[in-house]
């Protein structure tokens, strides 16, 4: 939900980039679980004093744990990815994904047009190819207007695939699999 920038004020608040686009919700939850990015162990539960939205920082919030008291405790959580319990998740309109639901899905290429005449009811044109696994979706700086992309890795290096309608056109994340047709030209852009 957010990733702990640095401490902020003299009581032990920290200040946090949100990663979420429900960050209003943050401000009403009790508690949350930190997760040490240097030690990918159970991540630990904190019960929130306070919560609010910054209002000098665009796009942070600011946490007040019932556990810091103090600017050096505050520090230490520097780097800290703020998390809630999955089942806890928003539910989210069709067509829309999480990224965690997309990280890791194989990605198949099928044909823009399919042959005017097979060999046979299974030819292998229409086969959809496995071009890599989603490692990561990058998203437009702020302020700035256009499509997320995948960053799909292949055998041939990564390749960027924008997650528009007409190019991924069948997302299953519960399969973990995505379908596009790619646009002519799109590896020589990459």
């Amino acid at each position: 939900m957010a990733r702990i920038v640095r401490a902020r004020g003299n009581k032990g608040e920290v200040a946090a980039e949100l990663l979420t686009d429900f960050a209003e919700r943050l401000t009403k939850v009790h508690e949350v679980f930190l997760e040490d990015p240097h030690d990918r162990g159970e991540p630990r539960r904190e019960v929130l004093k306070s919560c609010w939205l910054s209002q000098n920082h665009r796009g942070q919030i600011v946490f007040h744990f019932e556990s810091v008291h103090s600017i050096p405790e505050a520090e230490k959580l520097r780097g800290f990815e703020v998390l809630l319990p999955i089942e806890q998740r928003v539910s989210l309109p069709a067509g829309q994904y999480f990224v965690s639901e997309l990280i890791g899905c194989n990605v198949f290429e099928t044909p823009a047009t399919p042959p005017v005449m097979a060999s046979s009811a299974c030819s292998l044109a229409e086969a959809p190819a496995l071009l890599g696994t989603v490692r990561d979706v990058q998203f437009p700086g702020e302020g700035m207007a256009g499509t997320p992309l995948l960053e799909v890795d292949t055998s041939q290096g990564q390749l960027l695939i924008p997650l528009a309608q007409d190019i991924c056109t069948k997302i299953d994340p519960l399969a973990r699999r995505i379908d596009v047709v790619l646009p002519e030209g799109l590896r020589d852009l990459n």
